[in-house]
């Protein structure tokens, strides 16, 4: 091919390039005169934000990955980091591609450009603004913030609450969902002391929990205790099982908060050493005396004991018999529904407690459990997918009656899962009508609207609930409190670029990624896809946006890290807030996390990678100042000699 056939084509593919990427800014333009309504009640200084999410939206109306392809083998921008910037991304593209092509091009094809709502600079600068308004000050040497959910723990145990601020807490979430006012206000008041005590700062954000539909009440069966010891793979007993005995309404005082504890019905003797008890199954078991508290017994067994409301107890010591009593009244249990593929669970409108399989009156009873929102009997159809406790159980409508949903299962273990009270169903294809806010929800407010300094809205899925809660916020409260758009169903996802410019007419505003329902609502296979989608449209928006679910959950749970959970957290730099839930190793979680976030923010800006200096690549060699450097996540060199005994044996020789 000659020279100038080559200089031909390539002019051709670049007027190519140049009327595509000009069509996609005048769709942009399009896009912004079409929505100038919406954008004229966004907040003023929101306004230039409200642009950039449209032009972005009109943007990403198309497939662009062959433009992309182009721009690159032409060492252009593709577009691929334009989220905070999309009109000036397009006109720098549109201004290289037009200077490559060369003065030949007639002066009236020349596009015209607009000048951006935001540049490279203020773009980015703008996010950076919101999230300090919305979330507060960057943390010290970290760009991301930290959010941890109270567990009720945190209610009474001050230090629990100063030992998170202190390890790097950014913002107390409280969830609606659990506890009373009473414990949440003795939570805030634990957090204010310890701001005080370390001189540290952090947010308090109040989830409100939502229209959440669950499973009902089961009804119960007879209160039993299962005493048992644990034991190694060859069945020895490693630790033997513990039990308190104590009388009636009273409470050991060294009882830890998962201690069983038996209410004996009349006086416990104290100078006992052994007690012996039995069982359900009319077996006798010895429990050992290892300490006396008061009227209470801490006692031990080797042995496995089922203890039910009035079983008998012989109390011994100083080889004699030194008493006689009887069990008291133990907590009903549920009765456990076992679903496997191919049954069928009758959903009830009605507050009656459900039941397991049984045999009935008229013959085979299928399972039946109650929904603690009625109103969505109205919008379920026939067919429609139903997911039962975070997805481990899935089905389809197989009828609706307005009373009763009768559900065919399709997914669950083969051997069965069973259904509890107080677990989420989620209808991801159902229309539901459901207010934003419930009753409940508005009589939190008074407790949000003094102490939160963000509130965060549930299953947003509708722009009027926004400004309802805006309203509601600005009576309940002097200063306006930031709002929190939790992304949790498929209605949400897919109502987001609304929803931003609904809660733009009220900012401060950031979104949640409550990765749980989401995965769940949409497909655990398109998480990911989602999760990316709406990060994009975060950005685009320059709205701040929360990483949350399972982040580092068996750490926070079980003192230890999976592999993919830490990759996990790795990722979350990419948010402008960390979120982690509750655990007896929540302490150590939220230090580990901060020191993960410290490390990444050194690769990872959003999407584009830092390319700081790798350790590996050679070059001069210098140490390191101090281990301050290692620990703020510069790797030591490796020395210049070791690079060159690392490489293939044909450059050695």
């Amino acid at each position: 091919m000659s020279s100038q056939t080559a200089a031909r084509l390539a002019s051709k593919s670049i007027a190519h390039l140049i009327a595509v990427v000009s069509e996609c800014r005048d769709e942009a333009l399009r896009m912004e005169r079409r929505f100038a309504r919406d954008i004229g009640l966004v907040h003023p200084t929101y306004r230039r934000s409200a642009r950039n999410l449209l032009h972005y939206l009109a943007l990403r109306q198309r497939d662009i990955r062959p433009m992309q392809t182009q721009l690159a083998a032409l060492g252009l921008s593709s577009l691929g980091r334009c989220e905070a910037n999309t009109l000036a991304g397009l006109n720098a593209v549109l201004g290289v591609l037009t200077r490559l092509e060369g003065p030949t091009a007639a002066p009236a094809k020349r596009p015209t450009m607009m000048r951006p709502p935001v540049d490279f600079v203020s773009g980015p600068l703008q996010l950076e603004r919101h999230t300090r308004r919305l979330l507060g000050r960057r943390p010290l040497n970290r760009a991301t913030h930290i959010m941890v959910t109270m567990p009720s723990e945190a209610a009474h145990d001050a230090k629990l609450v100063e030992g998170l601020l202190r390890s790097g807490m950014d913002i107390m979430r409280i969830n609606g969902a659990h506890d009373d006012v009473t414990a949440w206000r003795a939570m805030v008041g634990h957090l204010n002391r310890a701001k005080r005590a370390t001189g540290m700062r952090c947010k308090v954000l109040v989830d409100l929990a939502g229209p959440k539909l669950r499973t009902g009440a089961l009804e119960t069966k007879l209160g039993v205790l299962k005493l048992r010891p644990n034991r190694d793979w060859r069945g020895a007993v490693t630790a033997p099982g513990r039990v308190w005995l104590a009388p009636i309404g009273q409470t050991p005082p060294s009882a830890a908060p998962g201690d069983a504890v038996l209410p004996v019905d009349g006086d416990v003797p104290t100078d006992v050493s052994h007690v012996v008890v039995h069982d359900c199954r009319g077996k006798e078991r010895c429990l050992k005396v290892e300490r006396t508290e008061g009227s209470s017994l801490l006692c031990t067994s080797d042995r496995t004991a089922y203890v039910e409301a009035g079983s008998r107890l012989l109390f011994l010591g100083k080889g004699k018999e030194q008493g006689r009593g009887r069990i008291g009244p133990l907590p009903a249990a549920p009765q456990a529904i076992l679903l496997r593929a191919g049954d069928r669970l009758v959903l009830t409108r009605t507050a009656a407690a459900g039941y397991p399989a049984r045999r009935g009156p008229k013959g085979p009873e299928p399972a039946h459990i109650p929904c603690t929102l009625p109103e969505v009997f109205r919008d379920v159809r026939l067919g429609e997918p139903v997911w039962l406790d975070d997805g481990k159980i899935g089905g389809i409508v197989a009828s609706n009656d307005g009373r009763e949903i009768v559900v065919k299962i399709t997914h669950a273990r083969a051997a069965g899962v069973r259904l509890l009270p107080d677990k989420g169903i989620n209808l991801p294809l159902s229309n539901l009508r459901l207010s934003g806010l419930t009753v409940k929800d508005r009589r939190d407010l008074a407790f949000a609207g003094r102490h939160a300094d963000l509130v965060g809205l549930s299953f947003a899925q509708r722009p009027e609930d926004i400004q309802v809660l805006s309203k509601l916020l600005v009576k309940a409260k002097k200063r306006p409190a930031g709002i929190v758009l939790k992304i949790e169903t498929r209605r949400g996802f897919e109502a987001l670029p609304r929803l931003l410019l609904s809660a733009l007419r009220t900012p401060p505003v950031g979104v949640m990624v409550a990765r749980g329902d989401l995965a769940v609502e949409v497909g655990f296979e398109r998480l990911a896809e989602v999760q990316e989608e709406i990060l994009w449209l975060c950005e685009a928006a320059h709205v701040p946006a929360i990483w949350a679910t399972q982040v580092l959950e068996s750490l926070t749970k079980k003192g230890a890290p999976s592999r993919a959970e830490v990759t996990d957290a790795a990722t979350a730099v990419r948010a402008e807030c960390v979120m982690l839930n509750k655990g007896p190793y929540v302490i150590e979680a939220v230090a580990f996390l901060d020191d993960v976030l410290r490390r990444m923010q050194n690769h990872h800006n959003k999407k584009r990678a830092m390319l700081r200096k790798l350790s590996v690549a050679g070059g001069k060699r210098r140490r390191p100042r101090s281990r301050a450097h290692i620990a703020e996540g510069e790797s030591p060199p490796i020395p210049r000699a070791r690079l060159l005994r690392a490489e293939s044996p044909v450059a050695a020789h």
